[in-house]
């Protein structure tokens, strides 16, 4: 029996879409696979060149006499390209999508459009001539002249557009200097990270005794058993010194390394702590590249003039030709999973990378994601810890709120008496704080300000969603129920949503405390892509007294002033309507109570809740992860959630209600025939969270079971039903694995 395989000849083309079916030649059926490299008769011409095997079939597309047939197999046939293709199948069936889908995802596309010119300042005098300058320009109080000149006596070279943002310095400012000979300004087409150039390697640091032990243990581990490691350690831990060390052995050993952070942690002075380590040997992508800009960077990966490549989730998919090791940073982040088809896990997905390049993988985090903790328990993960903070720094105190205690005494302020008095002490000090709204998830949860309690799903375990026309319902599962105007559980009358928003809170800081300066930074005050930067700035000179904000004024910042942290509201992430809602908050929690008393100083956080006793909040307060996961793990078993279980989500969409609410009840009863494991479980069908976006109306069905295979073998059956049924021709299907 013959065998065809579908080839894809021009990977670095931006239509991928266009896959030619050649015969395979009998002396070489058993050594073509996914992901081989070939050489194929291509056009007229017949000219032999380089083709990459997506898939291998028995069966024939067309006329086999008009089918042109394999050449060879390539010498070099496992090239970096064919072990991408190859992750790109593994994605495929993990994740369901179609093979252009995935190959979208992991091959770099060549993009027409032209790069961007790129200026950069270089320093044009010696570094003895540099200095007298610097003094002249402090006696004459050239400030912005000063600053530009001090930076470059220790970088000699920066990024034009970054200089300007963080070192406040104008264009007049660099066109003097540039007239009296100080600097010159120079332009390439080449893209380049953010704030590279000719710097060589320079920073070196000491690591402490418990980093020097985790990443000795991590070698350890490398040369037996080489598990993916995770590294736990408290905020300002130092987690990224250890980082640098793995790192740096790998390069020792003539490989590569990826370094995932999420998008939000991606800042100048992030980039350039690890500039300030290897030089001019790391690249960064992040989404402010136009497709040119992130095509050259992983050019520059591939013909080997970078050996680090730093960046969000995209990044995985660098093609190092010696890929050597895959750290995840902060690997909690729901940023590493993919919101469009695949919807793949960066951490599943480095595995498997990891596995085809022969490569170590490394997640980091103060709060291990539930899964990855799970499987360090399991065994499957290998963990190291780093206690204590780094240096001189101290954890901060922490102080626990009870608002419903608040309500009673007569306090209907969003600020607790003790969030209050520390704030104004801490004013009088001329310390900084930060005020966190807690809204991560936040989607019209009904609670009573009395006693705490939240109008859950009987079913589901976890909190109802406030809707318009007066019902409460679950979007796991659909079941309703009407609102109340008293409590169940008290019969207060002071029940309903939370309302305040980072606005009001402001007006009430500025309020109470008269005269005191304060930033913003939510939703609103980021819409400007440099705004964001020009915040924490801001922050970080010192222009202002309190900054207040939501999750993003939480996540990896640094600034050695601050010395309270208020919490607002920690429940409105603990109720939103998720089973990880617990896991969430306790990681938001941690993340802010860290922000506090990061240097010499001592720092204090205040957590105000309605749900003092919940063991996401003791154990944020505590920092003690264990005994988060212990009652964590416990309910999830309960449950049947994800790690315990596997759960598969069916999100469909559709321009008109009734037909995919219809289509949806189609689905639902499929599986039902198919399923043959006899505890499986279907939710729903029900409505999303989000009903309706974009004129299109959104449902989800979710399958429970408790091994993978059995929820693949479901979803490719349901795939082949889906296909063969022109009544789900104009409904939009997504799955997504332990959502």
């Amino acid at each position: 029996m013959s065998s065809y395989a579908d080839i894809i000849v021009d990977i670095t083309h931006e239509k991928l879409d266009r896959t030619f079916q050649y015969r395979i030649p009998e002396a070489l059926e058993d050594k073509i696979f996914p992901g081989s490299q070939v050489k194929i008769p291509f056009g007229n011409g017949n000219r032999l060149v380089t083709g990459y095997v997506l898939s291998v079939s028995g069966e024939a597309k067309f006329e086999e006499s008009r089918m042109k047939e394999i050449r060879e197999l390539s010498e070099d046939a496992v090239t970096v390209e064919a072990r991408l293709i190859t992750l790109a199948a593994w994605m495929k069936h993990t994740y369901g999508s179609t093979m252009i889908q995935a190959l979208k995802t992991v091959l770099p596309v060549k993009s027409k459009s032209k790069a961007r010119e790129k200026r950069r300042i270089v320093l044009m005098q010696t570094p003895d001539a540099a200095r007298e300058t610097l003094e002249e320009l402090g006696r004459k109080k050239y400030k912005a002249k000063a600053r530009l000149v001090e930076r470059l006596l220790e970088e000699q070279s920066l990024d034009y557009t970054e200089a300007a943002k963080k070192l406040k310095v104008t264009a007049a400012t660099v066109k003097s200097l540039e007239e009296q000979g100080v600097i010159k300004v120079t332009q390439s087409t080449r893209s380049q990270s953010p704030g590279s150039g000719t710097k060589e390697p320079g920073v070196r640091f000491q690591l402490s005794d418990s980093q020097e032990q985790a990443a000795e243990g991590i070698f350890r581990e490398w040369k037996e058993k080489d598990r993916p490691c995770l590294l736990q350690g408290v905020t300002g831990s130092g987690k990224t010194m250890v980082y640098m060390k793995l790192i740096e052995k790998v390069l020792q050993e003539g490989r590569q390394a990826i370094v995932l952070i999420p998008e939000i942690a991606l800042t100048y002075q992030n980039v350039e702590r690890f500039r300030g380590y290897f030089g001019d040997r790391i690249a960064v992508l992040n989404s402010k590249m136009t497709p040119a800009q992130r095509y050259e960077q992983m050019e520059l990966a591939s013909e080997g003039q970078v050996s680090i490549m730093l960046g969000p989730r995209s990044a995985l998919f660098t093609p190092f030709p010696n890929l050597g090791l895959i750290i995840i940073d902060e690997e909690h982040e729901s940023s590493y999973k993919s919101e469009v088809t695949p919807r793949y896990h960066a951490r599943e997905t480095a595995i498997e990378r990891a596995r085809l390049e022969q490569a170590h993988v490394v997640l980091g985090s103060a709060t291990p994601s539930v899964d990855a903790y799970y499987r360090c328990r399991t065994g499957e993960f290998a963990l190291f810890v780093l206690e204590g903070r780094y240096g001189s720094s101290r954890l901060p105190d922490v102080c626990i709120v009870d608002m419903r205690e608040e309500l009673k005494k007569g306090n209907r302020s969003i600020l607790s008496t003790a969030l209050a008095e520390r704030m104004s002490t801490c004013l009088e000090r001329k310390e900084q704080a930060m005020l966190f709204l807690n809204r991560r998830g936040y989607a019209g949860f009904i609670s009573c300000r009395s006693c705490g309690y939240v109008v859950k799903c009987p079913h589901c375990d976890v909190s109802l969603t406030e809707h318009n026309d007066g019902t409460l319902v679950c979007h796991y599962c659909g079941y309703r129920v009407r609102q109340q105007n008293r409590c169940p559980s008290c019969g207060s009358p002071y029940i309903g949503g939370f309302r305040a928003g980072t606005q009001q809170i402001e007006q009430i800081v500025q309020k109470t405390f008269p005269g005191v300066r304060t930033l913003r930074m939510d939703a609103d005050t980021t819409r400007n892509r440099e705004s964001y930067g020009k915040i924490l700035s801001a922050f970080a000179d010192r222009e202002a007294d309190v900054l207040i904000g939501t999750q993003m004024i939480v996540k990896g910042h640094d600034f050695p002033d601050v010395t309270l942290v208020g919490v607002l509201a920690a429940d409105l992430s603990l109720n939103a309507a998720d089973y990880r809602a617990g896991e969430r908050t306790f990681q938001i929690l941690t993340q802010a109570v860290g922000r506090a008393g990061r240097k010499e100083k001592k720092g204090i956080a205040v957590i105000q809740t309605y749900q003092p006793e919940h063991y996401s909040i003791r154990a944020a307060a505590a920092q003690d992860y264990p005994a988060f996961f212990d009652e964590e793990i416990g309910y999830r078993e309960l449950m049947d959630y994800p790690p315990a279980y596997h759960m598969m989500a069916i999100h469909a969409s559709c321009p008109e209600e009734e037909r995919l609410e219809q289509a949806m009840e189609y689905i639902r009863r499929f599986l039902l025939r198919f399923h043959v494991e006899p505890r499986v479980q279907l939710i729903g069908p029900a409505r999303e969270s989000v009903a309706k976006i974009s004129d299109l109306y959104r449902f989800v069905l979710y399958v429970k079971a408790s091994s993978p295979e059995v929820l693949f073998s479901l979803r490719e059956r349901l795939e082949r039903y889906i296909e063969i049924n022109s009544g789900f021709s104009n409904i939009y299907i997504q799955f997504d694995f332990n959502a």
